[in-house]
């Protein structure tokens, strides 16, 4: 019988479900559980906590899961791999040691990466004449002043590969590529060359398949009427064998399906050209995949090819680009959305009055057809209307002064107005993406084991 590994998917994003991953490991029977908490707005994000406070800068949210379960994790033999690490993965990895001491686990071994967070490397980047352009738009990251949040690489596997090889039980990174955190093990299990795209190809697909949790299991499926059991959904699992070939599933006894639909919906998730899906590792071919149902809650996945990686990592970036607010009220009827636009139009004619024009403004009518404006039928008389005002613009002492109109409204404006929940909107920061590429041999890391 081929050896089989299983590896789960337990968290699709930071703010995921606190419970599926404990389910899995007490239910899932599995070798790996992986854990993607990163976005590119969540690194900034990160990196904000930190600089406020030294020792953030990664996803607590991990170190409670760990308080929850390291126990069940050793008994088991459980190895995590997770990127909640974020912007300061060696201040997860004290975290979550101390955490180990108080429940009194032993022989807790946990390996960090580093080397992704390129920050203090980029006066050095532009100093040998890297551009660092932006893939979107062609302008260089150095062409005007701009006021950077953060810089990171998108990590080869191999860097998670030489953690698993220390014996580590936790895997701690920051930026690494979501499937990579299914392709590690696999690379590790089953010594796959560095040159085996297809192989490579199969590992990535797999943890593409898995990234985003529940999404491959009946989460966020089109069909969502024919998912049994929606609440207690079951987060996928990765069965593969050394060829590359493997099965989707899940836990027995929970929710959600796994279908060839389900399954195929993840696919094309943030897929792009489906014959070039580009990671640090290799280049795989979507359109090779060839899944079929192999029984209940079993769909298996073959055929897939891969071809050789870029020169290139690439990098996610950045930067400050003003400011925004957002704040709602509710208009009940009778003739509600007329209303709602006489308060919309109110708040514009009050603020440029007060010499606050905007860089952008939007009014958004919940409840008039506003989600599918322009293909839906907008109801005459609404019963009741949201009305959602925003702006954004460079200078936050107006974004401030917009914050300041909606609260009149309520005896200043027509009757009936309610509904001014959460306070007076403030001004938030604007978080800019910056993508860009960078030459793969400028990337090196580090590997840093403790135990308990």
């Amino acid at each position: 019988m081929p050896k089989i590994v299983r590896i789960a998917n337990g968290q699709g994003f930071w703010g995921d479900s606190i419970d599926a991953p404990v389910r899995l490991i007490e239910y899932g029977k599995i070798d790996y559980l992986n854990l993607d908490y990163l976005a590119e707005v969540t690194l900034s994000i990160m990196q904000k906590q930190k600089r406020k406070t030294p020792s953030l800068g990664y996803a607590t949210d991990f170190v409670d899961l760990m308080a929850r379960t390291l126990p069940m994790i050793k008994a088991k033999g459980i190895r995590v791999i997770a990127n909640a690490g974020g912007v300061n993965p060696e201040a997860c990895r004290t975290a979550i040691l101390e955490v180990a001491r108080k429940l009194g686990v032993k022989g807790l071994k946990i390996a960090t990466v580093t080397g992704d967070d390129v920050m203090d490397r980029l006066q050095e980047f532009k100093a040998a004449g890297h551009k660092l352009a932006n893939m979107d738009t062609g302008a260089g990251l150095f062409d005007e002043e701009l006021e950077i949040i953060s810089a990171n690489v998108y990590m080869e596997t191999a860097c998670m590969v030489e953690a698993l090889a220390t014996g580590a039980d936790i895997v701690l990174t920051g930026r690494c590529t979501d499937p990579g955190l299914t392709l590690a093990p696999l690379i590790h299990e089953f010594g796959w060359a560095a040159d085996d795209w297809n192989r490579l190809a199969a590992g990535t697909i797999a943890g593409h398949i898995l990234e985003c949790g529940a999404q491959s299991t009946g989460g966020n499926f089109s069909r969502w009427w024919e998912v049994p059991d929606l609440w207690n959904v079951g987060y996928p699992i990765a069965e593969v064998v050394e060829d590359g070939t493997f099965v989707i599933t899940k836990a027995e006894g929970t929710g959600g399906m796994v279908t060839v639909d389900t399954v195929s919906e993840q696919l094309v998730y943030e897929m792009g050209d489906p014959q070039n899906y580009i990671t640090p590792d290799v280049v795989a071919d979507f359109t090779s995949i060839r899944l079929r149902q192999e029984g209940p809650d079993r769909v298996a996945v073959s055929g897939i090819q891969g071809h050789p990686k870029t020169p290139f990592l690439k990098v996610s970036g950045s930067y400050l680009k003003g400011y925004k607010s957002t704040g709602q009220l509710t208009l009940p009827g009778p003739r509600a959305l007329e209303k709602a636009k006489l308060c919309a139009e109110i708040v514009w004619k009050r603020l440029e009055a007060a010499g606050c024009v905007y860089e952008h403004t939007d009014a958004e009518y919940l409840g008039a057809s506003t989600v599918h404006k322009g293909i839906a039928f907008e109801p005459a008389d609404p019963a009741e209307i949201v009305l959602r005002l925003s702006v954004k613009d460079g200078d936050r002492k107006k974004v401030e002064r917009f914050g300041r109109e909606l609260a009149p409204l309520v005896t200043a404006g027509p009757s009936g107005v309610t509904g001014f929940a959460g306070g007076r909107p403030k001004a938030q920061e604007i978080v800019a993406y910056w993508p860009a590429l960078i030459p793969r041999e400028l990337i090196t890391w580090k590997v840093t084991v403790e135990e308990v």
